[in-house]
């Protein structure tokens, strides 16, 4: 089976760590996110995953090296202009002769999830669907579009941003989706396409079965220093699964702590997690917090609700403040 990673967001809420890397290629519980992503979809089947990015494919060529180990083989396929949201796929898809009758599954780079992939292409093929939605239940509708789907799951229409309690449905789509070949048959043009606003309602309008199917997966989006982090508490409280790092070994305390990483025994950890070869001096108190690799905090440090890019040194005795992202290699007092 074959998967699109809609990849081309510049990821500018998650500065200055994007400013080096791809927002996919951020890590997340110790090795890249996209490396988590693939691990997931091959063991949902899928052999072969192609990223959709911006103009620029080499900041991924680390990726496509890594997918024998991942399980799958990767290959990435740039866009010279902003195609929204489906329109990179369409012309990959197009281009490449995808045969009828083999589904293909589409997800974001940037959304945490640990939702069956395999049982959703097995809902598609039972629906004949032409295009399968994975949906997830919110709280407060005002910030979603709504996907209103009858009893047996088929998708009648999409309802933008209603106010809380004036529409009984609380579905809203989760990013991910199973399309047939022929999805894209009522979109014959080239050039920038919509999956929520254009294919999805013309699918739909044109009496086509659109499948919407709910679960109970965690679903975030990883957009934000905050949802980043709420994203790690989620996988150290086992209320996400996600692969994590070779290396990366769980601790008490909702800590995950890698095997190269040197910990002093009075240091205080609690819903952290520390990459590769860091060094976490004495009397140290790291409170909800990811450090990347090579990261050095000095003795008597305090660093909460912090992000620490690769590298980083936090002096003795520094209060690294709620909020921080700290660049590679800076240097925090």
């Amino acid at each position: 089976m074959r998967a699109v990673v809609l990849a081309g967001g510049r990821g500018t809420r998650l500065r200055p760590l994007t400013d080096t890397r791809p927002k996919p290629l951020v890590p997340f519980m110790g090795a890249p996110f996209a490396h988590g992503l693939l691990r997931g979809l091959a063991a949902a089947g899928v052999t072969r995953a192609t990223l959709l990015v911006g103009a620029d494919a080499a900041p991924f060529d680390p990726l496509v090296h890594a997918g024998p180990d991942l399980g799958v083989e990767v290959g990435v396929v740039t866009e010279a202009a902003p195609l929204d949201t489906a329109g990179a796929a369409r012309r990959l898809l197009r281009e490449d002769g995808a045969a009828d009758g083999d589904p293909v599954l589409v997800c974001n780079g940037d959304i945490l999830t640990d939702l069956d992939h395999a049982g959703l292409v097995s809902r598609h093929r039972a629906a004949g669907a032409v295009a399968t939605i994975a949906l997830t239940r919110v709280d407060d509708t005002s910030s979603f579009g709504v996907v209103v789907c009858d009893a047996v799951g088929r998708v009648e229409r999409f309802v933008e941003k209603p106010l809380p309690g004036t529409l009984a449905a609380d579905t809203v789509n989760a990013g991910t989706y199973v399309l047939a070949a022929r999805a894209f048959d009522p979109f014959p043009e080239d050039g920038p396409l919509s999956f929520e606003r254009a294919v999805f309602p013309g699918l739909v309008e044109a009496g086509a079965v659109v499948l919407g199917v709910a679960s109970d997966a965690y679903w975030q989006d990883l957009g934000t220093p905050e949802r980043y982090l709420a994203g790690h508490r989620a996988v150290l409280q086992g209320r996400c699964r996600w692969p994590a790092a070779p290396g990366l070994v769980p601790r008490e305390g909702l800590v995950a702590v890698h095997d190269s990483a040197s910990v002093d025994p009075s240091a205080v950890l609690d819903a952290a997690v520390v990459g590769a070869r860091c060094v976490i001096g004495p009397r140290v108190r790291l409170v909800d917090a990811v450090l990347h690799d090579d990261v050095v905090v000095g003795e008597g440090a305090h660093v909460r609700g912090a992000i620490l890019g690769p590298g980083v040194r936090v002096a003795a005795g520094a209060r690294v403040e709620p909020g921080t992202v700290a660049a590679d290699g800076a240097e925090l007092c």
